[in-house]
């Protein structure tokens, strides 16, 4: 099976780096053109866009600001012209210890659903509105495997921000399907990553090896290739499902 995507125009968030990355270099291969969105690493950002095939285009935007990515999309449209998918990968999983002070512990928890989850539903809406127009669209939400089975006690707000996304993919794709708007959550496992890189050093590789039924972990280029997949269309009567990509750490 040859997947092109060739006349798509696809954003990514937090694709300077991680599965962002492998994401967005996927996508390229496989003829998207790709709009790689970035916090603050514009370098990195502008050093994949020189590594793509295909004519990419480099946005910045902090998603933990509401302002900033209320518009963000329309801003994108106007400038590069329509998109055909989103991808929603940016996320961050600061530790949010139970023995913290409440205060302090709910800046955390507040930090944490902006990112993961505030912006990725600004963004959804935003992007169903345009979508909506072409009566295309497809919507690739990066979700985690702890929105399924939980996390550590360190870890409970990324779990639950995460999981918050599973509920928004599924109401996306019941209710604007027959508008031409598709959907779909993947939920990695622990994938080596920058982010996860820091976990290992607190917990060690034999935390995360021990844990999965693979003897690797997981890589961004794994995720890839099904992000590619779930954009291209042959993948449609899918919408509404979650994909596991855990190397067998977490089974339903």
């Amino acid at each position: 099976m040859n997947i092109s995507l060739k006349n798509q125009r696809i954003l990514v968030t937090g694709a300077s780096r991680g599965i962002g990355r492998a994401i967005a270099k996927q996508l390229s291969q496989s003829g998207a053109e790709v709009i790689i969105h970035y916090n603050s690493n514009r370098l990195e950002a502008e050093k994949l866009k020189n590594e793509l095939e295909n004519i990419s285009f480099t946005a910045a935007c902090d998603l933990a600001d509401a302002v900033a990515v209320s518009g963000f999309i329309p801003s994108l449209v106007e400038k590069y012209g329509p998109i055909s998918a989103l991808v929603n990968n940016a996320g961050i999983s600061p530790s949010a210890a139970d023995s913290l002070p409440t205060n302090e512990w709910l800046k955390i928890w507040e930090q944490t659903f902006a990112v993961n989850t505030r912006a990725v539903g600004i963004l959804c809406k935003e992007f169903i509105e345009h979508a909506k127009t072409q009566q295309n669209g497809r919507i690739v939400n990066i979700s985690s495997r702890a929105a399924f089975r939980g996390d550590t006690t360190d870890y409970i707000a990324y779990a639950a921000s995460k999981g918050a996304i599973v509920s928004l993919t599924r109401s996306i794709a019941r209710h604007y399907g027959k508008q031409g708007i598709k959907a779909f959550l993947i939920a990695p496992g622990f994938t080596r990553t920058d982010m996860a890189n820091a976990i290992l050093e607190e917990y060690g590789e034999d935390f995360a090896l021990n844990d999965i039924a693979l003897n690797e972990l997981t890589t961004p280029e794994d995720i890839a290739p099904m992000v590619t997949l779930l954009c291209s269309g042959l993948a449609d009567h899918a919408t509404g499902t979650s994909i596991d990509m855990n190397a067998g750490s977490y089974v339903r």
